[in-house]
C-alpha cells in the first residue's frame, strides 16, 4: 500500500512539474517571439530606409553626371560650329559622351537639330514630360535634370538634362537610358527586397503602402497586392509599425516554438521519469529495512504463541524502570497446565496460556506483561482487577 502511494505521489509530481514546465515555456517563448519580431522588424525597416537613401544618393550622383554630360557636349558644339546641323556627328558626339540622345532647342524651346530627326519641331509644350523644363526658358543661368520619365514620343524611360550655353542663344539637352539606375531601382524595389530577406520556417514579413494599405512586398508572394487589414492573422503573433510611406509587419505562427517546447518537455518528462523512479526505489528499499527492522525487533522481543513481550524485552524495560517510583511486581503461574497438556494434547495447554494472557491484557491496562509469568503494574486497583480477572477465568 505505502509503495503504492509513493508511486502516485511520484506520478502527481512529474504531472505537476511537466505542466509548471508548459507554462514556463509558454511564458519565455512568448517573450522570445515579441523580441525576435521587433528585431526582424527593426531589419526590415533599416534596410528599407538604407535601400531609399541608397537610391537617391544614385539619382544625385547620376543627374550631376548628366548635366556635366550636357555641358561637355555644349562645349563642343561651340568649338566646332559646323556640327550644329549634322545628324551624323552629332551621333558621333553622342557616342563618345555615353549618351543616346542630343538634342539641341532654341530660345522658344523648340528642337531645331539633335542626333534623332524624328523628335526635330517637338517644344516645351508637346507633353508633360517636356514642359518640365519650362522653366529654362526664364532663366538662362539655370541647368536642370529631370527624373527617370517616359519621354513624350515613344514612352521609353528616360533621363534628360539640359543646359544653355556659352552665348545664351541656344539650349543642349543630352538623354540617357539609365539603365544602371532602372536595374538597381528594381532591385531596389520593396518586393524583391522583402523577397530576398532570410526569415524562418513559421516566419512571414509584410510590407504595405501605408496609403493604401495594399502588400508591396512579402516573403509569402501569394500575399502581394492584398490589403493588410484583410489578411488572416489568428494564427499568428504580429508586430506591425509604420514607417515613412510604409507599414511594415512580421508574422510569427503561434506553433512556431512548439516543436521545440514539446522536445524540452519531452526531455524534461523522462528525466522526471527517471528521477521519481529512483527516488521511489531508494525510499521503497528504505521503508523496507525500516520493516525488516522493525519486524525482527517485534520478533525477538515478542512471544510468538502468547503476543507478550517475551523474556528478553521483560530484560530490557526492567532495567529502564525508575526504581524511585512505587511499582508493582506480579509473577503468575498457570495451575493445571501440566494436566492439561497430559489429558488433552499440548494444543489444549496452549490454548491454556493464550486465554490467560488475553486475560490480563483485556482485563486491564498493564504497563508491561510477559509470558503468563510476570506482569508489572503502578497501579495496585490494576493488580486487584487481575486477580478478579484470573479468579474467574
Amino acid at each position: 500500500m505505502k509503495k503504492r502511494k509513493l508511486i502516485i505521489l511520484a506520478i502527481t509530481i512529474i504531472a505537476a512539474a511537466l505542466l509548471l514546465e508548459g507554462f514556463i515555456l509558454k511564458y519565455v517563448n512568448d517573450k522570445n517571439s515579441d523580441r525576435m519580431s521587433k528585431v526582424l522588424l527593426d531589419r526590415v525597416i533599416t534596410v528599407l530606409d538604407k535601400n531609399d537613401k541608397s537610391e537617391e544618393a544614385l539619382i544625385k550622383s547620376l543627374k550631376d553626371d548628366y548635366i556635366v554630360r550636357a555641358k561637355a557636349v555644349s562645349y563642343i558644339i561651340d568649338a566646332k560650329p559646323e556640327v550644329e546641323y549634322d545628324v551624323d556627328e552629332l551621333q558621333k558626339i553622342a557616342a563618345l559622351i555615353s549618351v543616346d540622345e542630343i538634342h539641341l532647342f532654341d530660345t522658344k524651346g523648340y528642337i531645331y537639330s539633335g542626333s534623332v530627326p524624328k523628335y526635330f519641331g517637338y517644344s516645351f509644350d508637346s507633353g508633360e514630360q517636356m514642359a518640365y523644363f519650362k522653366p529654362m526658358l526664364k532663366d538662362k543661368k539655370l541647368t536642370m535634370c529631370q527624373d527617370v520619365t517616359p519621354n513624350t514620343s515613344e514612352a521609353k524611360e528616360m533621363m534628360y538634362a539640359i543646359t544653355w550655353n556659352e552665348a545664351g542663344n541656344k539650349m543642349i539637352q543630352v538623354g540617357i537610358e539609365p539603365k544602371r539606375l532602372l536595374n538597381e531601382a528594381k532591385q531596389n524595389e520593396v518586393s524583391n527586397v522583402v523577397a530576398d530577406m532570410p526569415v524562418y520556417k513559421g516566419m512571414e514579413i509584410l510590407v504595405a503602402d501605408a496609403d493604401t494599405k495594399i502588400v508591396a512586398g512579402a516573403t509569402d508572394s501569394s500575399k502581394i497586392g492584398q490589403e493588410i487589414d484583410s489578411i488572416d492573422m489568428r494564427n499568428y503573433r504580429c508586430v506591425e509599425k509604420q514607417n515613412g510611406a510604409y507599414i511594415v509587419a512580421v508574422m510569427v505562427e503561434d506553433s512556431y516554438y512548439l516543436q521545440g517546447s514539446l522536445f524540452a518537455i519531452l526531455i524534461v518528462g523522462i528525466y522526471l521519469t527517471l528521477a521519481s523512479c529512483c527516488m521511489v526505489y531508494m525510499l521503497s528499499k528504505v521503508m523496507k529495512e525500516k520493516y525488516e527492522k522493525e519486524k525482527f525487533r517485534y520478533t525477538s522481543n515478542t512471544d510468538e504463541l502468547t503476543r507478550c513481550y517475551n523474556r528478553r524485552a521483560y530484560e530490557e524495560d526492567i532495567n529502564k524502570l525508575d526504581l524511585t517510583k512505587e511499582w508493582v511486581y506480579v509473577s503468575m503461574d498457570i495451575n493445571g497446565l501440566k494436566n492439561a497438556n497430559d489429558s488433552f494434547g499440548h494444543a489444549a495447554g496452549d490454548e491454556l496460556i493464550r486465554a490467560a494472557a488475553d486475560c490480563m491484557k483485556n482485563t486491564v491496562s498493564v504497563n508491561m506483561v510477559r509470558y503468563t509469568e510476570w506482569a508489572v503494574t503502578s497501579s495496585l486497583s490494576s493488580l486487584q482487577k487481575i486477580y478478579r480477572s484470573l479468579k474467574t477465568f
